[in-house]
C-alpha cells in the first residue's frame, strides 16, 4: 500500500473532493477485479486506490492524514498527546519526525533528571534512564495507549463480495490480504448466516502488526442479488403467478423459498398484489440463533388469453350478472 494516498490517486494535495472522487472513479473502473480477472496486480492496485479514497473522501480522516500522516489514522492516536510531545522535541533540535520515525534527544544537564520529565509525559513510555552521555533515542508511534513503545497495529478495512445464497446461509471464504510490508497472506473467514450489504465482520488480529499486538480486520459485505427474490432486511419477497380460477375459487399452490418449495393456500377472491405470509421462511437474523424473518408471497393473477367460444359465452353471462349489459 502506497504511503502517499494522494500519489495513489494521482491528485495533488490541494485537490477538491470532486477531483478526488473523479480520479478514484476513473482508476476504479480501470482496475476493478470484474474487468481484470486473473490479474493480481490489478486487484492489488484496486485495493490500494480504494484505501486511499476511503481516507481522502472522509474530511475527518483527510484532516488527520494531512497533519499527521498515516499515524493520525490509527484509532489509538491522540492528537493532544502528540502535540504535547512535539512541544518537548526541541531539546535536541532538528525537524519534527513523522510516521513513527526515530528521533534523538540530548540531555543538557543542569542537575535535573530528564527521565522523570518524559516518564510523566509518556505515562511510562520510556524505560530506563539516560546514558552517561545524556543521550537517548526513542521511536514514537502515536496513540494514548499508556506505553508508546507497545503500540497496537493498525486496523484494516476492506470489502468482501458475497452471492445472495452465501449471505443467506453463511459460508467460509478464503481471501488474500496485503500487509504494510507488501506481503500477501491468505486467511479463511467465517461468513455468518443472514449478513447483508453494509454489515461488517471483525476478524480479530488480522490487521497491521504492532509491538502491542496486531490490529483487526473489518470486512464490509457487498451482497449480490438472486433472480425472483427480493430482500428487505430479513424479510424475503417472491411473486407467484396463479390462474384466474384459483384467485376466484381459492386453492393450493407451490411456492419456492430459500429452504425449498412449500405448499400454501390461496383464499377465494384473492386480489392481484395480495400477500401470503410464510413465517420463518425469510433470511436468518444475524447474531440471533434459529431466528429468521418472514417470506411474503405476492399474488399475480394470470388473465386467460385463449378462451374457447363456450368459455367466452359463459364469461359474458357472468359479466351480464354484474353489469346488466349483454
Amino acid at each position: 500500500m502506497k504511503k502517499d494516498y494522494y500519489e495513489a490517486l494521482g491528485v495533488s494535495r490541494s485537490a477538491t473532493q470532486e477531483e478526488i472522487k473523479k480520479a478514484y472513479r476513473k482508476l476504479a473502473k480501470r482496475y476493478h477485479p470484474d474487468t481484470n480477472k486473473n490479474n493480481p496486480s490489478a486487484e492489488e492496485k484496486f485495493k490500494e486506490i480504494s484505501i486511499a479514497y476511503e481516507v481522502l473522501s472522509d474530511e475527518k480522516k483527510k484532516s488527520l492524514y494531512d497533519k499527521y500522516g498515516e499515524m493520525g489514522l490509527n484509532p489509538n492516536f491522540d492528537p493532544e498527546e502528540y502535540e504535547k510531545y512535539a512541544r518537548y522535541q526541541n531539546f535536541g533540535g532538528g525537524s519534527p519526525y513523522g510516521n513513527g520515525a526515530f528521533r534523538e534527544y540530548h540531555y543538557t544537564g543542569n542537575g535535573q533528571d530528564f527521565s522523570d520529565l518524559f516518564e510523566d509525559l509518556f505515562h511510562g513510555g520510556f524505560s530506563g534512564g539516560f546514558g552517561s552521555t545524556g543521550r537517548r533515542s526513542r521511536g514514537f508511534a502515536g496513540g494514548n495507549t499508556g506505553n508508546y513503545g507497545r503500540q497496537k497495529g493498525s486496523d484494516y478495512n476492506s470489502k468482501i463480495n458475497l452471492t445472495f445464497d452465501e449471505a443467506i446461509h453463511g459460508c467460509k471464504k478464503t481471501i488474500r490480504l496485503q500487509d504494510d510490508q507488501g506481503k500477501t497472506r491468505t486467511i479463511e473467514v467465517n461468513i455468518p448466516a443472514g449478513i447483508d450489504t453494509g454489515k461488517k465482520i471483525r476478524v480479530k488480529g488480522k490487521g497491521g502488526q504492532g509491538y502491542g499486538g496486531n490490529g483487526d480486520l473489518y470486512l464490509e459485505a457487498v451482497v449480490g442479488t438472486r433472480q425472483g427474490y427480493e430482500r428487505k432486511e430479513n424479510d424475503i419477497y417472491v411473486t407467484v403467478k396463479i390462474p384466474f380460477t384459483t384467485a376466484v375459487f381459492g386453492g393450493e399452490i407451490v411456492v419456492p423459498t430459500l429452504y425449498g418449495d412449500v405448499k400454501c393456500k390461496v383464499r377465494p377472491g384473492s386480489q392481484c398484489g395480495s400477500r401470503i405470509r410464510l413465517r420463518g421462511k425469510g433470511a436468518p437474523i444475524m447474531g440471533q440463533k434459529n431466528k429468521k424473518g418472514d417470506q411474503y408471497v405476492v399474488i399475480e393473477i394470470q388473465v386467460p388469453t385463449n378462451l374457447s367460444e363456450a368459455s367466452r359465452k359463459k364469461l359474458k353471462e357472468y359479466e351480464y350478472t354484474l353489469t346488466g349489459n349483454g
